[in-house]
């Protein structure tokens, strides 16, 4: 925030911000002929679209005083973009511009008043902002004046020949924001550089003395230098570096071999200072590895600027330590201070080229930094250092070598004579035949063997090739558009076709990676792009130019995008209406996205390094990370997911659904996610947390730390408890369900199956097709949840007879069935009737083995009512009861966390501890908030995540604020989700089902006892049965289908919480016995605009326009609500009804109503085909 003064003389406080698409409209009136005479007409849209940066100067009310709009090359009419040094050539001191430190400026208003100061504190804050920039150049054919506010700012360049058909201005970074001045520290300086550290100062003096700067600034020598940097003679930054760095140390911590690690191969090698001398260690699209499991130690340091040299503690914890090369001399030099001004930390790589004269010997600078300090620029000069799996460093480690700070960095078209160099670079990667294939096909034919146009590009530093980028036409724009939530980040009608490129190859050289945004940019402009973009297909899908794993160099630089939920079509019934097949046509293997496009190439990431770490890949777990990782401003280096069975990849196999699913993700949302790009996965069970030292004990054996730690491990179906005599009851004789049971803590037998996820599942199918499928005996199956009839189904589908089957159902503890609905329970059991099956019902496990506890399980034995029911089994499945995990609950109770029956947490996810947070079935709320009957197991597990990241990202993310505590009466108040809980699988007799119903209180799940109105098509027995039922408000509020033929469930679900009105007059079509199958009625074209996953938006939209409608009454305008509401208390007749749908269609709302339905169908038209258009007849 800052205060500019109009030519009025009034002051405004103000904001320079990046400019958002909504100010277009603002930005637009803003334009008058004087700039019209500079800049040319523009469409202020096209031009946001295809400009690397855009900002705005705003006010606090976010009214609009200025904008100017930069880009890499001048304007087209000009000059190719792919060539303008070329032109600059033609004025003096024009070739002192390159790509790297040269931007154009393409537009600049401002209010009247405001244009001088605006203009001045754009040009300050661009130039604050981007390190390499040093020249704003205007060109234009145009010769209109430039302006009173322009001519301050910019002087003009002196053309070398008269003939030259435009005018030239540039604007220089000296004027505005120059090089701040470095020099060695005094010890006069001490009170200014104490006044910087402020508030830091504090715990620097209790752990070094109350005079350890002063001694600091006294002790220079050769290996220990301090330094300061002045703006107007005053001291606004001071660092500390050393030459005593512990490399031991480092090596054994850190992955330090592309680096030499930071010590000198040979004198030859210094002698000439060469950066690439090994030029194997790149990082290529193709040859990335798995995101690492961190399994060791840490011990968490004080959050303070600390030096590597100062962590001698560190050493002791430290075994085997063996450096990569013990007798080379360093060549690294640490940062042990540093602190700089708000006002000017844009600028604290000013201290760099100093920082290296000091030590003219070592190539590599090196700083430590806490995991949980917040992101500061100077980083944006250095790379991270992954570190290693056995790594015990405190802090996060960054690095940057002299060479990565010149600014001779230039990307070019690949030629013949770069293929010795790049052979160099990629002669240690698996994927050097495809990349060497492409490159060949490019410089012979510019074309890839399917005719797709091929580009080809190189990185030079001094001459010397540091890189490789290799790009395609995209051919699959449509698919892309339909399929990625892409226009998230763009104007797609803003983009020619020719523009849309993909990414084959990236490779980079590592000491740059911090280039990588700016070589990306050059990509876009000297290809004529607009944006780029990734494909990652999962491990499983082999291809030439597919890499396995994440590509970390590229992918931090670019931006994952969402995948989009589809219709589903019924394409017969549309025919010639379909939308295209490029749109329609099924992938042979998913993939996820990545995209980056001219503006966000100067759009910085903001690091998050603290230690985040999930328990449990359950929905609710998978749904927090996916919040995270896909907020596009943000990246996370230290996400780690535990999880028993690693994280879920290929989960569909049509032989292994013996679960029942959420729906909430498929093989299909794991592909397009790609979550093991972003994530460690440690594949273990927690042991014990230990909240002092903040870390979780692994049952292998191994530590994982945490800063934040996220208890997401739902419940599980566990070894079932045997009963005892205690469990009759003794007057009456009959079964006491509810009686307290002991947990099993007996071995599992071998044959004793509890499935709790897909891992599981493929075992079981593994075993069954080795051990019983082709044997005699009987499989029991013993529960009473809808997983026992999957379980069932997908036996009899494995070959297993019916008769082969025993499923055994323990007492109820409520009167309904895991269905909810009597038409489906009873389809389910004639169909177990039909298989042979045979069904117990009211028995309790007594007994395996007759009480001996031997391996494999023969027999089981059940207490019921009657007699002791005796079963013979060669398999037994346990579907009894889902519960907190024995070992989370060892862990969780033994970690002093409050656990009563669940796991208890606020209304925030906090947990008694601050720093844990747990979410989904594992918990409970708290006793005070008196809500016993609610608990995040009523509710969609997705939605429970993505509000927990929610909470958890305000503490992470700067751009947000932080929460206040809440009023101590809203504090009292749980939170309620809207989302539908989902429940589906195969059912014994081929049935398909799917459940869809609105969160409901435990004890109320059923809505048979509430108002409202069921409607029902079609039977069980024909195998299209659909119960669809409303609320009392005519509202959609659960679906239960039953059908022997694939049910769109992508579809169906959208139909939840719609106002049957919105379902084309559902009531009355159903009683006027319109509607005889509803299958078929939601195929029909009307409905499927509501499957759209924009129809929510739109809603919205038209929501907004109906609660601001006006409409002429009698007594003048009144909103429509009062109107409603007026005759709802008149008790008004059907006329009154007619003449206020009469004055509505009069209005300036119907209007704007109609509008935005054309508005939605026209921008949607490629998902939408089989509605008119206005014009199309």
């Amino acid at each position: 925030m800052s205060t500019i003064t109009s030519s009025t003389g009034k002051a405004e406080s103000v904001t320079v911000r990046r400019t958002e698409w909504s100010d277009a409209e603002e930005i637009d009136h803003l334009i008058r002929p004087a700039a019209v005479a500079v800049f040319g007409r523009l469409n202020v849209i096209h031009l946001l679209e295809k400009a690397n940066l855009a900002v705005t100067l705003s006010t606090t009310e976010s009214e609009v005083l200025a904008h100017a709009s930069f880009s890499d090359h001048p304007i087209e009419e000009l000059v190719d973009q792919a060539c303008w040094e070329n032109l600059l050539q033609n004025h003096v001191d024009g070739q002192k511009c390159t790509p790297m430190n040269t931007l154009f400026l393409r537009l600049f208003v401002a209010q009247p008043g405001f244009s001088i100061g605006g203009a001045k504190e754009i040009v300050r804050t661009v130039f604050n902002a981007i390190v390499e920039l040093e020249y704003i150049c205007l060109l234009t054919p145009y010769r209109g004046s430039l302006g009173a506010a322009l001519e301050k700012i910019f002087e003009p360049l002196t053309p070398v020949k008269e003939e030259v058909q435009y005018s030239a201005y540039v604007c220089h970074r000296h004027s505005h924001c120059p090089r701040l001045h470095i020099r060695r520290a005094r010890v006069e300086d001490l009170d200014d550089i104490m006044h910087i550290f402020a508030e830091q100062i504090t715990p620097l003096v209790e752990s070094h003395g109350p005079y350890f700067l002063s001694e600091l600034i006294e002790a220079q020598d050769e290996e220990n230098h301090t330094v300061v940097c002045e703006s107007e003679g005053a001291v606004v930054g001071f660092v500390a570096v050393s030459g005593q760095v512990d490399l031991k140390l480092l090596n054994q911590c850190f992955e330090l071999g592309a680096f030499e690690g930071l010590r000198k191969t040979n004198s030859a090698h210094q002698e000439e200072t060469q950066p690439l001398e090994e030029e194997n260690h790149v990082t290529d699209a193709q040859e990335s590895s798995e995101a690492k499991e961190p399994v060791q130690a840490e011990k968490e340091s004080k959050d303070e600027p600390t030096g590597i040299s100062q962590l001698e503690y560190v050493k002791s914890s430290i075994k085997d330590a063996v450096d990569s090369n013990p007798d080379g001399p360093p060549n690294a030099f640490c940062i042990q201070l540093f602190t700089m001004e708000k006002k000017f930390e844009m600028r604290s790589a000013d201290f760099l080229p100093y920082l290296f004269k000091l030590f003219p010997d070592r190539d590599f600078c090196v700083i430590s930094v806490p995991k949980l300090t917040p992101d500061f620029p100077l980083l944006q000069s250095f790379i991270r250092v992954a570190p290693r799996d056995t790594s015990i460093f405190p802090q996060e480690l960054y690095l940057c070598h002299r060479w990565a700070l010149l600014r001779t960095l230039e990307v070019r078209v690949a030629v013949s004579s770069d293929i010795p160099a790049i052979q160099s670079l990629t002669e240690s990667l698996s994927q050097r035949e495809s990349i060497s294939e492409d490159l060949d096909l490019f410089l012979q034919a510019r074309k890839d063997q399917d005719g797709t146009a091929l580009q080809a590009f190189v990185a030079q530093v001094e001459g010397r090739v540091i890189g490789l980028m290799i790009i395609r036409d995209e051919e699959d724009i449509e698919f892309i558009r339909a399929n990625f939530d892409v226009e998230r980040f763009m104007y797609f009608s803003h983009q020619q076709r020719e523009e849309h490129g993909r990414l084959c190859h990236f490779l980079l050289n590592p000491v740059f990676q911090h280039h990588a945004k700016y070589i990306l940019k050059e990509v876009l402009r000297l290809a004529h792009k607009s944006c780029l973009y990734y494909l990652l297909h999962p491990s499983h899908y082999s291809h030439k130019n597919v890499s396995y794993h994440s590509l970390t160099t590229v992918l931090n630089n670019m931006v994952p995008v969402s995948p989009r939920r589809q219709i589903i079509y019924p394409l017969e019934e549309l025919g010639i209406n379909a939308p295209s097949q490029q749109i329609t046509k099924q992938q042979q293997a998913h993939f996820a996205l990545y995209h980056t496009n001219r503006k966000l190439t100067m759009e910085p990431k903001v690091t998050i390094n603290a230690r985040i770490v999930v328990v449990g890949a359950s929905d609710t777990g998978l749904a927090f990370l996916e919040a995270l990782t896909f907020s596009p401003h943000l990246r996370f280096n230290n996400l780690t997911l535990i999880s028993t069975h690693g994280l879920p990849d290929r989960c569909s196999d049509d032989h292994m659904r013996f679960l029942a699913t959420s729906h909430c993700y498929s093989d299909q949302d794991q592909a397009q996610l790609s979550l093991r790009s972003w994530i460690s996965v440690v594949t273990g069970k927690m042991k014990a947390i230990d909240r002092e030292d903040k870390h979780v004990e692994l049952m292998a054996g191994g530590r994982v730390n945490y800063d934040y730690l996220i208890l997401c491990t739902g419940l599980q179906y566990q070894m079932p408890s045997l009963t005892s005599v205690d469990v009759i009851d003794q007057t009456t004789s009959s079964l006491n369900p509810h009686h307290p049971r002991r947990r099993s803590t007996w071995p599992a037998p071998s044959n004793l199956f509890t499935l709790n996820d897909q891992h599981d599942c493929s075992n079981l199918h593994r075993w069954l097709t080795d051990n019983f499928v082709e044997l005699t005996g009987n499989a029991v199956v013993y529960g009473d949840t809808i997983d026992v009839f999957t379980c069932v189904e997908m036996l009899m589908r494995l070959g297993v007879s019916g008769r082969r089957v025993h499923v055994v159902h323990p007492p109820r503890d409520h009167t309904s069935s895991c269905f909810h609905d009597g038409s489906v329970d009873h389809a389910v059991t004639q169909a177990l009737e039909k298989e042979e099956v045979q069904v117990h019902r009211d028995c309790l496990l007594k007994q395996l083995n007759d009480g001996q506890h031997t391996d494999p399980v023969t027999s089981a034995s059940f207490t019921s009512d009657g007699p002791t029911l005796r079963l013979e089994c060669a398999v037994f499945f346990s579907f009894s009861c889902k519960t907190v995990d024995c070992d989370a609950f060892k862990a969780v109770n033994d970690a002093c966390l409050v656990f009563d029956g669940r796991l208890v947490v606020d209304t925030t996810f906090h947990t008694n501890d601050p720093s844990i947070y747990a979410a989904g079935p594992l918990t409970k709320y708290s006793r005070r908030y008196h809500a016993d009957q609610w608990s995040d197991s009523c509710f969609n597990s997705k939605e429970v995540g993505q509000s927990l990241a929610s909470v958890l990202l305000p503490l992470c993310d700067p751009t947000l604020e932080r929460p206040a505590d809440p009023p101590s009466d809203e504090e009292q108040l749980i939170a309620l989700y809207t989302q539908a809980k989902i429940q589906g699988g195969r059912l014994p007799g081929g049935y398909n089902y799917l459940h869809v119903t609105k969160p409901a209180s435990k004890g109320h799940e059923t809505p048979s006892a509430q108002k409202g109105r069921d409607m029902v098509t079609g039977r069980t027995e024909t195998g299209n049965y659909f119960h669809l039922r409303l609320g009392q408000h005519d509202v959609v509020e659960s679906i239960t289908c039953l059908s022997k033929n694939a049910l769109p469930v992508s579809n169906l679900l959208c139909l939840y919480r719609k106002h049957q009105l919105l379902l084309n007059h559902l009531c009355s079509r159903y009683h006027e016995g319109l509607v005889h199958d509803m299958y078929s009625y939601f195929k029909e074209n009307w409905s499927l605009a509501l499957y759209h996953d924009r129809f929510a938006d739109f809603e919205q939209e038209v929501r907004h326009i109906m609660d601001s409608a006006n409409i002429e009454g009698e007594s003048g305008s009144v909103s429509l609500q009062e109107a409603l509401q007026k005759m709802v208390d008149d008790k008004a007749e059907s006329d009154q009804l007619t003449g206020l749908s009469e004055g509505f269609q009069k209005s300036e709302a119907y209007s704007a109503l109609r509008k935005s339905v054309l508005d939605y169908l026209r921008y949607n038209r490629y998902h939408l085909t089989m509605y008119a258009r206005p014009g199309l007849l």
